[in-house]
């Protein structure tokens, strides 16, 4: 049997239609960073980068909690984090499958190597917030971020399986995604764990692991992860879950972002998740210094000033209910969407 490595090139491996090997995927690289597009230069980067003599990749985090930072990721990794990928959502050579997403980070290349490694059929489009707009291909298999897939929602039928991931699917996207006859995943991940380790389908709570991925919490109830195929040592994370079991896990804030109200410790993203069909616009929930409370809740909503009922909180806790409502014209995000909620609440409307 042939040891899988990143040396090699699937024999099924297509690009936009063609059987391309690595010296191919080189000449193309150098096209790309000459002549091409900004999204095909940093795919000539990684190409190239890929297929050089060293061991390793230099890769970006996207920021969502601090400065973007970069780490070093092994390739042999990224080619385990392929095979898992594979096995959980059941790929085999040659089926068909849509890259629309920036190589700039870990989700994009991803999707590159998983097509080297199992053989994959993958169209290569530009990255847009509309992916599938003059596009009525079939496909067995998509990688997106939430507000491609909103944007795409009439024409997602056309995808067998559909990963979506960056940021939380609001409940709201949610629940126009199950309707759809398709399977729709959505996963849970980031850049040190090689992008996605646990997935779950669209409308059930708990994730589920990828193969050779274990899960556990510390004292705060972060999440811990054990990926010996990716890395030796744990993964500790800022993530606070409920624990199912080792290889199941139920999301449900960060620890950095927990609000301690007098003395009652409150999620943001619980109390986000109980109005996310009552404030018609994008909003977060953060805390603010409080004399009394230490710490109060403080909605802030996207856009200009608009009047919100009170009964609208009514779905919460007496200790979740905000203090305040503050607007912001324009929330601060990350490149890959996320709301980056200290950053925004400097632009609080006077």
């Amino acid at each position: 049997m042939n040891t899988i490595t990143y040396k090699n090139v699937h024999n099924h491996f297509k690009i936009n239609g063609y059987h391309l090997t690595k010296e191919d995927l080189c000449r193309i690289a150098y096209s790309f960073i000459k002549e091409g597009a900004d999204f095909e230069q940093v795919v000539g980067d990684f190409l190239l980068d890929w297929f050089d003599d060293k061991s390793y990749i230099d890769m970006y985090t996207s920021g969502t909690t601090g400065e973007p930072k970069t780490i070093r990721i092994e390739k042999d990794a990224m080619v385990q984090s392929a095979i898992a990928t594979g096995d959980f959502f059941g790929l085999e050579p040659g089926n068909r499958v849509l890259h629309c997403l920036p190589a700039n980070y870990v989700a994009g290349k991803m999707m590159f190597v998983r097509s080297f490694i199992l053989g994959l059929d993958m169209d290569f489009v530009a990255p847009s917030s509309h992916p599938l707009e003059h596009n009525d291909e079939k496909y067995d298999f998509a990688a997106m971020v939430p507000l491609q897939a909103k944007n795409s929602i009439d024409k997602l039928k056309n995808i067998k399986k559909i990963i979506i991931g960056g940021v939380k699917v609001h409940k709201s996207l949610e629940d126009e995604l199950i309707k759809l006859p398709i399977q729709i995943y959505e996963t849970y991940g980031m850049t040190e764990t090689i992008t996605h380790i646990a997935a779950k389908k669209i409308g059930v709570e708990a994730f589920t692991t990828l193969p050779n991925v274990t899960v556990s919490v510390n004292e705060h109830q972060c999440l811990e992860i054990l990926a010996k195929n990716i890395r030796n040592e744990k993964i500790i994370t800022n993530d606070i879950v409920k624990l199912v079991s080792n290889t199941q896990f139920v999301w449900l804030g960060r620890y950095d972002n927990v609000i301690n109200s007098g003395g009652i410790k409150i999620i943001p993203e619980q109390v986000e998740s109980k109005l996310s069909t009552l404030i018609p616009r994008r909003y977060f929930v953060n805390g603010e210094q409080d004399d009394i409370l230490g710490e109060k809740v403080v909605l802030y909503v996207e856009g200009e000033t608009m009047n919100i009922d009170s009964s609208v909180f009514d779905v919460l806790d007496k200790y979740e209910k905000p203090k305040d409502v503050h607007f912001i014209p324009k929330f601060k995000e990350t490149a890959t969407g996320k709301i980056m909620r200290e950053e925004s609440k400097k632009l609080t409307l006077i």
